[in-house]
């Protein structure tokens, strides 16, 4: 069942309110307010409220607006392929291209790259592959696209790959992607494809190492990895004497070169090993950490238990931040040992019923959902939304006054760190678990981001205001907190 905030949403964005709108895509794409994920409608709102701004601009006759481009970022954050025969996918078709062929190179230029690349040459969207050919012969050329109009899907697919081969020579988030889709698509000849098949029926080593020096990288990880005995199929007491690891890390290089995530983290298994000639523990570290941004959960886990015990030499602001965030990463994997570290590295806070500021922060919620009603001064808002940051994360009452709100966020865990104030309190780091618990630092960071500076004063202004402000809270509001939930 809709929550009564989406529905609200929902009844404006009908009205013709393009905030709505472009929130309402948000929360298709996202899940948020319990919304099943569905890609092909949030395009459609999407399309909504960038026709809506430009009919807007036409009446005021104004060339652009940012909030075009706020709405083609958005729209660059879609899975294009899961859209297709929507009514909106002509609209997301021409805004990809035109976010892809754009000067500069911006995020939502990157991101329109990747979806279509994942649309036109991803093999798993074969099927949408071919009836896009069909759609391509009806489609109407759309202004100012010159360089796709009337392109048939063999020329499309080209530029495509084009762009496949930029971001993987890239450095940005789409990097490990484009090179994995990459390895798929490799040249596989009959010969190639023969002997990978021989392999995997009869397990014949001379196929194997022939598929490898064909240039197969999954056969180049397989033969490194059976090498070095690194392969669980390999029965280490029959071939342990015959083990070689210079041919092993040879192969397993190659494969690394392509992209293996697998292959890295191989490569740093043998370089920790007492018997390989070139032993060397800072090129294992390498490999495992390379290995780690790529994806690999077990070497994100290394990685970050690496970082936590060499924590005391760290010059991070923030010490065990970086840990933290790879533990986190290979506990999202599913990797049983990282809950265990990550409970060392991060506290846990997941319920604000039990924290001590649990029955003010209701009365600081039920505040700003009235704030206009009681006419609250600025700084007052501020330090509501403080109250109700601190008992989601179990805040003392000076980190709840001297806490940057701005800087609290982090993929994974908020950053307590008052030593601006108080040099001897020691920085906190505590996990981010709930959705409660993003609202609350969503809502704050918007609330703070349009304030000024030095609004809220020095401490002991902060300290009086605090007394005034939980005084009234509590006179107001307490005596109605029945069944309020602080988000």
């Amino acid at each position: 069942m809709a929550s009564r905030e989406f529905l609200k949403i929902l009844s404006s964005a009908r009205l013709g309110d393009v905030s709505a709108q472009q929130k309402l895509a948000q929360a298709y794409l996202t899940g948020a307010f319990k919304t099943p994920i569905q890609p092909a409608n949030a395009l459609i709102w999407l399309e909504k409220s960038y026709f809506s701004i430009t009919n807007q601009l036409l009446e005021s006759q104004t060339s652009s607006a940012p909030e075009i481009l706020d709405v083609l970022s958005q729209v660059a954050n879609i899975p294009l392929a899961s859209t297709f025969n929507s009514p909106a996918f002509d609209f997301g078709w021409n805004s990809f291209w035109g976010l892809a062929e754009a000067t500069g190179d911006s995020g939502p230029k990157l991101a329109a790259k990747w979806q279509l690349v994942n649309l036109l040459i991803n093999p798993s969207n074969l099927e949408i592959q071919s009836q896009l050919s069909d759609w391509l012969m009806k489609k109407v050329p759309a202004p100012a696209l010159d360089k796709i109009n009337g392109a048939d899907l063999g020329g499309l697919q080209k530029l495509a790959k084009q762009y496949l081969q930029e971001l993987a020579d890239g450095a940005s988030d789409f990097s490990p992607g484009a090179k994995e889709l990459l390895i798929k698509l490799q040249p596989k000849n009959e010969a190639l494809s023969s002997l990978w098949q021989v392999w995997l029926n009869e397990q014949n080593e001379d196929a194997l190492i022939q598929a490898a020096e064909l240039g197969l990288t999954v056969a180049k990880l397989t033969l490194g990895l059976r090498l070095a005995q690194l392969d669980e199929r390999v029965e280490v007491a029959e071939t342990k004497s015959n083990a070689s690891l210079k041919k092993a890390a040879y192969w397993l290089e190659l494969a690394a070169k392509d992209g293996d995530r697998d292959a890295w983290y191989a490569l740093g298994e043998i370089y920790r090993r007492p018997q390989f000639s070139g032993y060397n523990a800072a090129e294992s570290d390498r490999s495992i950490d390379r290995a780690a941004d790529l994806g690999h959960a077990q070497a994100q886990l290394r990685k970050g238990a690496n970082l936590w015990r060499k924590r005391e030499k760290s010059e991070e602001k923030v010490r065990g931040l970086q840990a933290s965030y790879w533990v986190w990463q290979a506990h999202q994997q599913g990797v049983p040992e990282a809950k265990e570290l990550l409970s060392k590295i991060l506290e846990s806070c997941p319920d604000p019923k039990l924290n001590e500021w649990f029955e003010l922060a209701q009365c600081a919620q039920e505040a700003i959902n009235h704030h206009a009603e009681h006419k609250l001064d600025e700084d007052w808002l501020l330090l509501c939304h403080r109250i109700i940051i601190a008992n989601q994360f179990n805040f003392s009452k000076a980190e709840l006054l001297l806490s940057e709100v701005g800087q609290l966020q982090h993929e994974h865990c908020v950053v307590v760190d008052i030593r601006w104030e108080l040099p001897k309190i020691l920085p906190r780091l505590i996990q981010i678990e709930t959705i409660q618990q993003r609202r609350a630092l969503l809502a704050a960071g918007k609330a703070f981001a349009g304030s000024e500076i030095d609004l809220e004063g020095n401490l002991r202004q902060r300290r009086y205001r605090f007394d005034r402000v939980t005084k009234w809270l509590t006179n107001t509001f307490s005596k109605n907190q029945a069944g309020v939930e602080v988000d």
